[in-house]
């Protein structure tokens, strides 16, 4: 008793400490009170001129809610038809009091929802509207609350109070990791260890800058593809996602598959690398690892894949080399990468010019913004999976996150360097310069998507909440060259890291041709069954028809084995 006291006397602290950042404005916020209030106040202006919207919406929710009240008079025997994981539990059913919130609460959301679902959709001030709406609704659930919750409620008395104990014990774990912010486990953080557990295939660093390490893989067959494989990831991650565990490792099956990989281990940044920008990014990232696998390899000519904003990265590195008159790529590929933010999805309600000004005021002193703030804004894309779920099974069931090694990834983010936030927010998020000819300059040199002549692999995800598939899609009206479009299923990792299996989750979507409108894409689409991975795959094979000798890391002039794979990049923190 007298070690929680103590604990929670050290979080009250932390909270304290907190809250005065944030009232002095130096604590960097997602949400911004000024343009929320300015978003409301434009629906509720434009609800005074169509009180009969409002209207319908009572008149719904109130008819929901007699006819829940009317099933609960039923009795429990009658199943409701609720499909809601929240409420998943049987207890929900079996329970007149949970039962009557969750159907009283799922009536209003729906009425709500249904409500916004009416609102313009071009509007950035609707867009916000509807996103935090359904923030507070979300966070109103019945599920969220010991009271109301009957599964929460039904073990805090079996076991005696001692449940919702270890919930509140785990929930001052969170609060001091976050040092006064709620920083959720949504994963066991002591079931992995990267280089021991993830990241283990079998490789040596061979080169680094003050960017990147760049990792060679020993090779796995007795012949390999003549031409090699630069893999560029997120640097939001690390890069570990490519290598995950064997079963679902991108890079041990390229290699099983008889191809000499490379893969760029970005840094985490710190203050000194403040002034690192875009161009830096390509010229330290895959300009040098390019450099440095024609030194390595003695091929003229390498591969490249690109991860989301590794994939953006890689998109404007392909466009640079055209302008330059440079064809060292043979063929390039870009996963869950957009070229047009015309749309961005969600993520435009955290991304406006007051925010960027608020930012850059914010980085001032440190020179990068702290990981967590994207961890945050990520999970609040989809804030009833990876927010409150684990609030609910942590802190009012007092469970264990499971084991999940993408989860634990997923919270393994990284700082990002101030100069190069605010060039990309600005000049690709907001003014959507990536898809404009000559819109951007790299390096001095102004670039223009369609002069890209090689062959480039591009696949989307339909559920993807980060990089909505139709924002990926014009790439194959933009890029000058042969494309291959590919849109897999499930969302921005689950649909990427689909290993082939026996019983592989998600299959994925092709066609022949590419009309400019994607949803006309839909419907010449052909389903195909299984992992995209062996089809990328061929599709690569295709361009490369010799084969070398395996090729082993090297120990020749300036390119030696530093250290094993995975490198000490990845593990700081």
């Amino acid at each position: 008793m007298q070690d929680l006291t103590l604990r929670t006397t050290k979080v009250l602290s932390q909270l304290h400490v907190r809250a005065l950042k944030k009232a002095s404005g130096s604590e960097y916020s997602l949400i911004d009170a000024k343009t929320l209030a300015k978003a409301y106040g434009t629906f509720w202006a434009d609800m005074l001129q169509e009180p009969g919207k409002l209207v319908d919406a009572q008149i719904k929710a109130s008819m929901a809610i007699q006819s829940s009240w009317k099933a609960i008079l039923q009795g429990p025997d009658e199943e409701s038809g609720v499909r809601d994981r929240r409420f998943s539990d049987p207890s929900w059913e079996k329970d007149p009091i949970s039962r009557a919130y969750r159907d009283v609460f799922l009536a209003i959301e729906g009425a709500t929802n249904d409500l916004l679902e009416e609102l313009p959709k071009n509007s950035r001030d609707y867009m916000r509207v509807r996103f935090y709406t359904r923030q507070m609704m979300s966070a109103l659930s019945p599920s969220n609350y010991l009271l109301t919750n009957a599964p929460a409620r039904k073990m805090f008395t079996e076991t005696n109070s001692a449940s919702f104990r270890e919930g509140l014990s785990k929930m001052l774990d969170d609060l001091e990791r976050g040092e006064g912010r709620l920083d959720i486990a949504t994963n066991d953080p002591s079931a992995f260890t990267v280089g021991k557990d993830l990241g283990t295939t079998e490789g040596e660093v061979v080169f680094q800058n003050d960017l990147m390490q760049l990792i060679q893989y020993h090779p796995r067959t007795p012949d390999q593809h003549s031409v090699p494989i630069l893999f560029v990831p997120a640097w939001i991650n690390k890069f570990y996602i490519l290598d995950m565990q064997p079963k679902n490792s991108l890079v041990r099956y390229m290699l099983d598959r008889g191809h000499s990989v490379f893969v760029i281990s970005w840094v985490n940044p710190t203050s000194d690398h403040a002034d690192k920008d875009f161009a830096d990014y390509m010229k330290l990232g895959p300009l040098a690892a390019l450099d440095a696998i024609r030194d390595i390899t003695r091929e003229e000519k390498a591969n490249i894949l690109g991860f989301c904003i590794g994939g953006i990265l890689v998109t404007a590195t392909l466009a640079y080399l055209a302008a330059i008159g440079d064809d060292r790529v043979n063929s390039a590929t870009t996963l869950a990468t957009m070229v047009d933010f015309k749309d961005v999805g969600e993520i435009g309600v955290f991304v406006d010019e007051n925010r960027l000004e608020v930012l850059r005021a914010h980085m001032e002193e440190k020179g990068y913004l702290e990981a967590y703030h994207l961890q945050d804004m990520f999970s609040m894309l989809r804030e009833n999976d990876l927010i409150w779920s684990f609030f609910e099974a942590n802190y009012l069931r007092g469970r264990k996150p499971r084991a999940f090694d993408l989860l634990y990834w997923n919270s393994d983010s990284t700082r990002l360097p101030a100069a190069m936030l605010l060039w990309y927010l600005k000049e690709v998020y907001l003014e959507n310069r990536l898809r404009q000819p000559g819109g951007l300059e790299m390096n001095g040199v102004k670039i223009d998507l369609s002069k890209i002549e090689t062959p480039v692999f591009v696949l989307a995800t339909s559920e993807d909440h980060i990089a909505p598939w139709t924002s990926i899609y014009p790439a194959t009206q933009i890029l000058g060259g042969e494309v291959e479009f590919v849109l897999g299923g499930s969302g921005h990792i689950a649909g990427v890291i689909n290993p082939p299996t026996e019983r592989a989750k998600y299959g994925f979507r092709k066609s022949d041709t590419y009309p400019p409108e994607p949803a006309n894409f839909l419907t010449k689409a052909t389903e195909m069954p299984g992992s995209w991975w062996p089809y990328w795959a061929d599709w690569l094979e295709a361009k490369d028809g010799k084969t070398v000798k395996p090729r082993k890391p090297v120990n020749r002039g300036k390119y030696k084995s530093i250290e094993p794979a995975p490198g000490s990049y990845v593990r700081a923190n």
